[in-house]
């Protein structure tokens, strides 16, 4: 596995449409679970009288995990395909996904939409509030460039390349007027169920002359480590370890942190030495981006390193916004009961941190598909609406500007459970 390549694959799409058993196919495929593992889990959605989500269960062991609070929110699982070695990022539920890809899905390079062929499913998955739709505009906010399409369920589309084409035409138009080249994205036919066309080429469509969903996710290309910018790690969590201190634990996004580093993490403003790096309970002497690390940090305390804060060279610190500040972000409001309006103040998440901010302007709204102004200083934004808007944080934050550190200047916006708008940073006055 370790000479292979390795990404981070993310699992995307509406609720009904099969990611679970898709997932749970693509590792008995590949051979991640055993036929035995699988079986195991058979029996177990016997007894739960639910046979036919059998490899659901593959990650919803995970709820036994969270009970023993094993598992942080998401489902880590590898598998591989002939060039390549994949992360499968599973996110249990809708909520819990918005939000890890926020926090976390800068993490995904790579992601399968799984949207189900059957008839009115993918319609309601790419409707004005359907998943399908959300989902695809949040992994295009996020970064996420490669994607494959899965049009799941063919076993209840009778195999038909008819409603094929109608499913990678509605989603194709949808994926286009996000902003993903069409033409560089695979629509493969399959079953998770019937375990079509996953990594065997299916004989029930003849018609069908692509890449099996194996051989499209082989095709994903490696994005380059952000190795020479500064360096940036959110916080995740501090721990407090017997004989060792504070353990602030986190993902490098960018730059190299090596033992023996001088380090401030803000906005505390603590300044400190690394003593030690760890990853995977190993001591290393650099990380890199897309390590999981913990640090131990000479005179560290839990108030220096909470989750939210970030971690960076002094001589290049994290940016730090304070409430007399503010950034200017270009924002698409996905869901608004009503409409936001100056004032407005949800919650913003960004990397690990989660603020409350007001939308202290709304300064304009643009054209989704060009970008061109169509009016300045609008009164509300409403659904599908992309705009400038000036935000202040109610506490301190760290953000950079996207065009500079892209991994560190995307945020979400979210209240009562839902995700707003997401948006990236155009630019900050810190208000220091």
């Amino acid at each position: 596995m370790a000479d292979k390549p390795h990404l981070n694959l993310v699992i995307i799409g509406h609720i009904d449409h099969g990611k679970s058993t898709m997932m749970g196919a693509l590792l008995i495929e590949t051979g991640a679970v055993t036929e035995r593992e699988a079986r195991e889990l058979e029996k177990l959605a016997k007894e739960y009288d639910r046979e036919s989500w059998s490899y659901a269960f593959v990650f919803d062991k995970l709820k036994e995990e969270r009970q023993r609070g094993i598992t942080i929110d998401l489902a880590f699982r590898k598998f591989e395909t002939p060039n390549r070695y994949f992360t499968i990022i599973d996110a249990p539920g809708h909520a819990d996904f918005v939000k890890n890809m926020i926090t976390g899905a800068s993490q995904a390079d790579a992601a399968i939409l799984v949207v189900s062929g059957k008839k009115g499913e993918m319609e309601v998955g790419i409707a004005a509030n359907g998943q399908t739709r959300e989902h695809a505009y949040l992994a295009q906010t996020l970064g996420v460039k490669q994607i494959v399409v899965a049009v799941n369920k063919a076993d209840i589309y009778d195999y038909s390349e008819d409603r094929y084409n109608e499913v990678k035409e509605s989603v194709g138009d949808l994926l286009k007027n996000i902003g993903f080249r069409v033409k560089d994205v695979p629509f493969v036919p399959t079953s998770g169920m019937a375990m079509e066309n996953l990594s065997k080429k299916s004989d029930k469509m003849p018609w069908y002359d692509g890449p099996t969903l194996i051989d499209a996710i082989d095709k994903f290309v490696l994005p380059e480590k952000p190795t020479g910018k500064p360096l940036r790690v959110p916080i995740q969590d501090s721990y407090r370890i017997k004989g060792t201190g504070v353990v602030p634990v986190g993902r490098v996004e960018t730059g190299i942190l090596k033992k023996g580093d001088n380090i401030i993490i803000n906005p505390t403003g603590f300044k400190g030495e690394i003593r030690t790096i760890e990853m995977h309970h190993e001591e290393i002497p650099q990380a890199e981006p897309g390590d999981n690390i913990g640090m131990s940090i000479r005179g560290i305390t839990m108030q220096d390193a909470s989750r939210g804060d970030c971690l960076g060279h002094p001589n290049n610190p994290p940016t730090v916004i304070t409430p007399k500040g503010k950034w200017t972000g270009q924002i698409i409001v996905i869901w608004h009961p009503t409409a936001i309006a100056q004032g407005y103040t949800p919650v913003i998440h960004a990397h690990t941190a989660q603020v409350a901010a007001r939308f202290a302007s709304l300064v304009k709204k643009l054209d989704p598909k060009t970008g061109a102004v169509i009016e300045d200083s609008p009164k509300f934004l409403k659904r599908n609406e992309t705009a400038i808007v000036e935000l202040s944080p109610i506490k301190k934050m760290c953000l950079e500007k996207y065009e500079v550190i892209p991994e560190m200047g995307r945020f979400a916006v979210r209240d009562m459970g839902r995700t707003v708008a997401v948006g990236i940073v155009k630019d900050i006055d810190t208000g220091a």
